[in-house]
């Protein structure tokens, strides 16, 4: 039975029975509010004062860390069992004496159900420690990123909800989701309609025709574009009605077009960043990091990065983003500041739309000045290495909003790359079928042909599809040679020739290839890994994998490459290793399909017969249908080393896999 009860939804909530306690420090809160998100995972002690008190150094921020554990202790002194756990190194929150009100509405969110999103939603109370300001920029990072991955779960629950109402004709029940989804999502055009439709049937027409002022003004002014086509009949089809009651809506219905501009790249200024180091003479420093982080983004083969003679003609000038977007043509703005203290140099970053005026994603970045080119070269690495998959993110959300009349090859190249990583059979089919069009659009878009041919790898990893492979490896070869130029085409091609027949050494020079145009990529070092350790090369595998995390830290497929490390562990014949590594994997993604295989087999290696059985019980959950000889399929061409592929197989015969 759990002693305390901890919300975090719309603010922070402390709780014992019907009983409030107080826990007046704002850091404090945000101490135990990361400590049970989730519950039970252990948290190093420099882990922990590096997010709340990162300004400070680090043994300043260690005994800041000692305090605020010391008044979080006494706040709960007294309560069994004891919620908090706790050595010299690592600090956890034991899941068994704490109810979190997070934890409940991930699980309900996940159940699918109407009944369990009503449940969801009335946890949701608001955003997550609403109201509760730290200024620090890891806390701050981990908390914009924990909200909008929590607002996310609320919209699409409240999504299911209304379509689910709508479609069984529950007008009553579906009013109020589709304003709350309205308030959580201004520019969900679903929901407006739902509204229209809604007060058009009860014969309320100017609230209907309200509605879609609301959305069409907040389409103009955030995203400068029109609604969708949709949106735009039901409109004209209310009007018609309200001055033709008797003539029908689907009669009155006449195709409007909406007229938006063509899609360009993606753009992108990095503006000087601001010498803080009090020297003056520390000016060559700031500017030199500037000028290589331009030129790291610039390999990016997607993006349209302003040059450095124009960005640098605000440097020192206190402009708004938005004037300087708008007199720069571009969607977003990098800025940050160098501050140097001592031998130690702190670098802070910030990327900005331009448009709004947001900041889509902060951080920092140390070293110390004992050779300051190599950190100079350090630092624009791992800042390019974490912007590019941010400007992604961003893009695909921009993707997602824009009328679907409208999109040209590179949308709908983003809206398939937001598909293709998911494990639903439906969405890899709807990633296929949207890079067929950008190939249609433009059939030199060599990064759509290398996407595709991962697709169909893809697909024959997860057993879906056997006929894959020729259509797969025929993709490959033309993303290979349309694509000599683009380190993101390159390196997808690689991987698909590796996994689909076995062309290691081809696919490795692609990866390279792709890595000497862009060294920052996190996917090209991930695939790197990949082939490597398929190959028996474990320990350039591993480094390769934890350079890609290094990269992308907050990856949330991160599970791929903690489940690479295991493999490459597994090669090697250390199977503790390995099986640690699964359960991380696994942790994050309980039916990914590799490591619930490798963890049987290991399992069976290890002679944990009652541990495999439960494993396998949980893959043919997954894949009813799987078989050894299935499985040797799909493993015969990417493992190379037979001895390799002898033990995985024998692994997972010593289980019960069928054959």
């Amino acid at each position: 039975m759990a002693s305390l009860e901890i919300l975090l939804l719309g603010g922070f909530q402390l709780r014992k029975g019907d009983q409030a306690i107080d826990l007046p420090g704002r850091r404090e809160r945000a101490l135990l509010a990361y400590l049970a998100m989730p519950a039970g995972e252990a948290r190093s002690r420099d882990k922990l004062a590096s997010m709340l008190w990162s300004e400070r150094g680090d043994k300043q921020a260690r005994d800041s860390l000692k305090q605020a554990m010391l008044r979080l202790r006494k706040t709960v002194e007294g309560i069994e069992p004891a919620p908090l756990l706790s050595d010299r190194e690592f600090v956890t929150l034991d899941p068994a004496a704490v109810s979190i009100d997070v934890a409940e509405f991930e699980r309900l969110t996940g159940e699918g159900t109407p009944e369990a999103a009503l449940r969801a939603m009335v946890l949701y109370r608001g955003d997550l420690l609403d109201g509760l300001e730290i200024r620090d920029p890891a806390f701050e990072e981990w908390l914009l990123m924990e909200r909008q991955r929590l607002r996310d779960l609320a919209r699409e629950a409240l999504a299911n909800l209304l379509a689910r109402h709508m479609a069984d004709g529950a007008h009553d029940q579906a009013a109020p989701v589709a304003r709350r989804l309205v308030g959580l999502d201004p520019l969900r055009e679903d929901a407006h309609r739902a509204l229209m439709r809604i007060y058009a049937e009860q014969g309320q027409t100017a609230l209907a025709l309200k509605q879609y002022q609301t959305c069409r003004d907040r389409l103009r002014a955030e995203l400068g574009v029109k609604p969708e086509t949709e949106t735009e009949r039901l409109h004209q089809s209310i009007q018609h009605d309200r001055s033709s009651p008797r003539q029908s809506t689907q009669d009155s219905a006449a195709p409007v077009e909406s007229a938006t501009a063509p899609t360009l790249k993606p753009s992108i200024a990095v503006l000087p960043f601001a010498n803080l180091s009090g020297d003056p003479g520390q000016e060559y420093f700031s500017d030199g990091i500037t000028e290589d982080i331009i030129a790291g983004l610039a390999r990016l083969h997607w993006l349209f990065v302003i040059a450095r003679n124009s960005s640098f003609t605000f440097k020192g000038k206190a402009v708004d983003a938005k004037e300087i977007g708008t007199r720069l043509g571009v969607r977003y703005l990098l800025e940050g500041s160098v501050r140097k203290a001592g031998e130690r140099v702190r670098i802070a970053c910030r990327l900005i739309d331009a448009g709004s005026g947001l900041h889509l994603w902060t951080d920092r970045f140390e070293g110390t000045l004992s050779d300051v080119f190599d950190l100079q070269d350090r630092i624009t690495s791992s800042v390019v290495g974490a912007i590019a998959p941010r400007l992604r993110d961003a893009e695909i959300e921009r993707a997602r909003r824009k009328p679907t009349d409208s999109i040209d090859a590179y949308d709908l190249f983003l809206r398939a790359l937001a598909l293709h990583n998911t494990v639903i059979y439906e969405d890899g089919r709807e990633a296929l079928r949207l890079l067929d069009r950008a190939i249609e659009l433009d059939p030199d878009y060599a990064a759509a042909y290398g996407l595709a041919a991962y697709c169909r790898m893809r697909q024959r990893q997860r057993g879906w599809v056997d006929s894959t492979t020729s259509e797969g490896v025929r993709l490959a070869r033309l993303a290979a040679r349309k694509g000599q130029d683009d380190p993101d085409a390159l390196w997808m091609a690689g991987v698909s020739l590796a996994m689909l027949i076995g062309e290691s050494d081809e696919a490795l020079a692609l990866i390279e290839r792709s890595l000497g145009l862009n060294p920052n990529s996190a996917g090209a070092w991930l695939v790197s890994g990949v082939v490597r350790a398929y190959a028996g090369d474990s320990a350039t595998g591993i480094a390769h994998f934890e350079r890609s995390i290094e990269l992308n830290p907050l990856d949330p497929l991160v599970y791929i490459a903690w489940y690479g490390i295991a493999f490459a562990h597994f090669a090697a014949e250390r199977y503790e290793e390995s099986s640690a590594w699964l359960d991380r994997s696994l942790r994050a993604l309980p039916s990914y399909l590799p490591a619930l295989r490798l963890k049987i087999a290991i399992c069976g290696l290890k002679g944990q017969t009652q541990e495999g059985e439960k494993w396998v019980e949980r893959l043919l959950a997954v894949v009813p249908d799987v078989t050894i000889s299935k499985l040797r399929q799909h493993y015969e061409a990417g493992i190379r080393r037979p001895d390799c592929r002898d033990r995985l197989f024998s692994g997972l015969r010593l289980v019960g896999l069928p054959e």
